[in-house]
């Protein structure tokens, strides 16, 4: 017996066993989850701007049921420390799939778009149009444009002519927006920003766990790759193998929760006496114009949940937001 508790008086042992009982003193939180009623929305006057009024915190929606097998309600468990951007970003940074390439800039397309403007006119590059709701400049020698990057807070800038990127024109904006910081002055793109509204979804479909992304299937896979060579690099819990940009799906090693979870009886009767992990294949598939699903898919001959499945795109769903 611990020697603290040997010196507590019966009365309070009592009490401290009465907590461990279905019925006992303290109160059960799991309840409150579970009998929790919605109030009524707050109405704002038809008068008002409603470009001006948006979640503040957007609560995302939830798939499946948080119920346990015996129908009592558990709530559900915080993502584990260290899923998501675990890594310092760059403020400019470079994507390509393909022949295609543009940047990634860490701010929202509205603080984008005044330097987008600034580069333009102090490089002389002749504007020919400048639509602001579009985020699209035209000049006599490319067609700039920046819109939302997949991750909040993220804008995507390119430099097209005929279809195709200007390579020099790209390492010039990497260059400007290089020196600039995350914090610019805002400006009014009122559709990019409420494009960047509409976010990553986990949903169930039968027993399988997907992610449904808001972008296509290319500029997905680039984002993946990008945030997976990144974070993707721990020996014998997380590592990236390979990657295929035609396929649109990579292979990782990875430990799953199961594997983690394993308790010492379960080890000594298993032939496997360490934790191991194993290969699974993230696969891409576009599921229109602007819409593609992320699954998670056993490439070995070890046990994958669903709740090793839900765990894992998790993880990589958090690099994307």
């Amino acid at each position: 017996m611990n020697s603290a508790l040997k010196w507590l008086p019966l009365v309070a042992a009592i009490a401290l066993a009465g907590c461990a009982r279905p019925d006992g003193y303290y109160h059960d939180r799991n309840v409150d989850y579970a009998e929790a009623r919605g109030s009524s929305p707050l109405v704002l006057p038809e008068t008002r701007d409603s470009q001006r009024y948006r979640d503040a915190m957007p609560v995302p929606e939830a798939a499946g049921e948080f119920r346990a097998p015996d129908g009592r309600f558990r709530a559900p468990s915080p993502q584990p420390l260290g899923a998501g951007r675990a890594v310092e970003r760059d403020f400019v940074e470079r994507r390509d799939i393909g022949r295609d390439s543009w940047l990634v800039i860490g701010a929202d397309p509205g603080s984008v778009w005044p330097q987008l403007e600034d580069f333009a006119r102090t490089r002389g590059l002749g504007v020919v149009a400048s639509d602001s709701s579009r985020g699209v400049i035209e000049t006599q020698q490319a067609r700039l444009s920046v819109r939302q990057g997949l991750r909040a807070g993220d804008s995507e800038v390119r430099c097209d002519q005929g279809g195709a990127p200007v390579a020099a024109c790209l390492e010039a904006l990497e260059q400007y927006f290089g020196a600039r910081s995350a914090t610019a002055s805002s400006s009014s793109l009122a559709a990019q920003r409420l494009a960047g509204e509409e976010r990553l979804h986990l949903t169930q479909q039968g027993e399988e766990w997907v992610v449904q992304v808001p972008l296509d299937i290319d500029r997905t896979w680039a984002e993946l790759s990008h945030q997976l060579e990144l974070d993707f690099t721990v020996e014998d819990r997380r590592e990236l193998l390979e990657r295929d940009p035609e396929a649109h799906d990579f292979l990782i090693s990875y430990m799953t929760v199961t594997e983690r979870n394993r308790n010492p009886l379960q080890i000594v009767f298993s032939p496997d006496v360490r934790q191991m992990h194993q290969q699974i294949r993230l696969v891409l598939e576009s599921a229109g114009p602007d819409q593609t699903v992320l699954r998670a898919e056993n490439a070995s001959e070890r046990g994958f949940s669903p709740e090793d499945q839900r765990e894992l795109l998790e993880r990589v769903a958090g690099l994307l937001r």
